[in-house]
This record gives C-alpha cells, structure tokens and sequence, in this order.
C-alpha cells in the first residue's frame, strides 16, 4: 500500500475535496460544493488517506456513533483504486464504530461495488430481516 497514511480528516479544504471528488465522477457533490463543505462540517467522524501530503481517498459517516452510523462517502482517486486504499479506509472506520448496531450504506447497483461491500461483510437489505426506503431530492 506503498507509503498511504491514514488519519482523521480534520481541516475541510475545498479544493483537495472537490478535487477528489471530480476525480471519481461524482458530480452531485462538486457541482455544489457549499452542500458538500457543509456535509463535511455535520459529519460525525471522516478519515483521510494521504500520499505523502495529497489526499487520495476518504471515508465519511453521519449518525449518532452509538446505534446508528451511516457510511456516506468512501472514494478512491482512480489512479490509486485497486491497491487496498479503500478496504483499509473502512476497515479502520468500522473498528472505530465496531459496537455500533446498524451500520448502513446505500451504493451504486454494480458488482464492483456490490461486490466490494459483500467482502467487507455486508448483505444487501434484502437479504436480511429489513426493508430499506430511500427518497432523493436531485
């Protein structure tokens, strides 16, 4: 995982986030980045992975950190996906949060990602007890 340090992401800075998030393609979120600097500042716990001083990847929750959190965010930079970035980002971040009952997600119907999340232990809704219900304002 060559030199990547993991450590809390602490000062919001628009320009390495947006960066990072146009480097994945997620144009709902650096096309309104005072929604995203506000997200960041309401979050309750975000992660950074760092080469050297750049920021190539991040995981963020919201929630209460005790019954609930929910896994808003977890991105790579493409040119450093596939090398184990990711799976440490949210395996640090469930340590953190391993007693917390319902940790939830909801992520793009692919099997990359399903895929990806499977390997890290979780089942999709319906293959539990739950029901899931989802209303998006674009």
């Amino acid at each position: 995982m060559e030199n990547i340090k993991l450590k809390t992401y602490e000062k919001y800075n628009e320009e390495e986030i947006l960066n990072l998030y146009k480097a994945v393609g997620w144009s709902n979120y650096y096309k309104k980045p005072s929604m995203l600097k506000k997200a960041y500042e309401n979050s309750l716990y975000i992660i950074g992975a760092y080469l050297n001083e750049e920021l190539i990847g991040v995981i963020r929750v919201v929630g209460d950190g005790s019954s609930i959190i929910y896994i808003q965010d977890i991105l790579v930079s493409p040119k450093h996906q596939r090398k184990g970035i990711g799976r440490k980002l949210f395996e640090k971040m469930m340590d953190k949060y391993q007693k917390v009952y319902q940790k939830v997600l909801i992520t793009d119907n692919t099997e990359k990602t399903k895929a990806f999340y499977q390997r890290m232990g979780f089942s999709e809704v319906d293959k539990t007890k739950g029901v899931c219900f989802v209303n998006y304002t674009f």
